[in-house]
């Protein structure tokens, strides 16, 4: 039976693409926490994503009396940050021998299943690894170890100029304790505001299991519930992600991250098509977007815990 595109296009979006969103989010415990907190879908991104910046203070502001002269200086000339776009995609693609060796409706649908998982995967990691990337892979969003850190350029704002753009980070300190936690927590705290989930490798989530006493190991529920272990510190989660890059712990106030995305490609399916050229009938899953912190000193980070 002769394969019919339209049919499979349709099988594919109506049945095989939505589990496939769906488990991009619940395979990743960061993603599945944007998707209920900072995931936002936008109609028109413009030339880049710009969001206004939270300084640390603000020089005018003063006691007086009467009619003292009140200082109206502005502190610093910089007021956004700006990040640019980036782009993924993963192909879903079906040869002519494929087609022949997997004839017939159920056939050819099955297999047409096991490239839409593939593809599934390969989002995943790209997008969990992206979540990580120093700036150091071009074409990927800039991610965690860039946003959260002391030095270097981001969002186009140079910390060694604006230091009230530095990230809480301690980069020396080689051995986990509750007291090096309460550190940095501590530094990414202004009042109320404060850290909400703190995400490091397996290696180092064990040793914070270690020091809890049995009757401290809590858990935050509705991480649980999406299917990830977790512990508490402070009130926040403590969560193991696998894309987490070695020797690291991210303490992250979600109030101040964002993952802003093309409403227009938010894991856009666009139908099985077949060039002119080549045996083969393919379909793409497309994704823009950018990740982006607008206070960046309300996170920390520990970058050299040894484990």
């Amino acid at each position: 039976m002769a394969l019919n595109y339209t049919e499979l296009t349709a099988t594919t979006q109506n049945y095989l693409y939505p589990k496939m969103v769906d488990n991009i989010f619940t395979s990743n415990v960061l993603l599945n926490r944007a998707r209920k907190k900072w995931y936002n879908t936008r109609t028109g991104l413009g030339n880049k994503l710009v969001l206004p910046v939270a300084y640390a203070t603000t020089s005018a502001s003063e006691w007086y009396s009467g009619a003292d002269l009140l200082t109206v200086s502005a502190n610093d000339q910089v007021s956004a940050a700006d990040f640019d776009w980036k782009t993924i995609h993963a192909s879903i693609s079906i040869t002519g021998s494929d087609e022949e060796r997997n004839k017939g409706k159920e056939g050819i649908i099955n297999f047409v299943a096991s490239k839409v998982q593939l593809a599934e995967k390969t989002i995943v990691d790209n997008l969990g690894t992206g979540l990580y990337n120093a700036g150091t892979t071009t074409n990927a969003i800039i991610g965690l170890r860039l946003a959260i850190d002391s030095a270097g350029t981001y969002g186009n704002i140079a910390r060694g100029t604006y230091s009230w753009w530095a990230a809480q980070e301690d980069s020396t300190t080689a051995a986990l304790s509750l007291g090096i936690m309460q550190g940095i927590y501590g530094d990414c705290t202004v009042g109320n505001s404060k850290p909400t989930v703190i995400v490091t490798t397996q290696d180092l989530y064990d040793l914070y299991w270690g020091k809890l006493q049995p009757q401290q190991r809590f858990q935050d529920t509705e991480t649980a519930k999406a299917g990830f272990s977790n512990l508490m510190f402070n009130g926040a989660p403590v969560i193991v992600d696998g894309h987490c890059p070695s020797a690291h712990m991210f303490f992250i106030n979600e109030d101040y991250i964002q993952f802003v995305v093309s409403a227009d490609r938010n894991f856009k399916f666009t139908p099985f098509q077949q060039p002119v050229n080549q045996d083969v009938t393919v379909a793409h899953i497309w994704w823009m977007g950018a990740l982006a912190v607008n206070n960046c000193r309300m996170h920390g980070k520990l970058g050299a815990i040894t484990a």
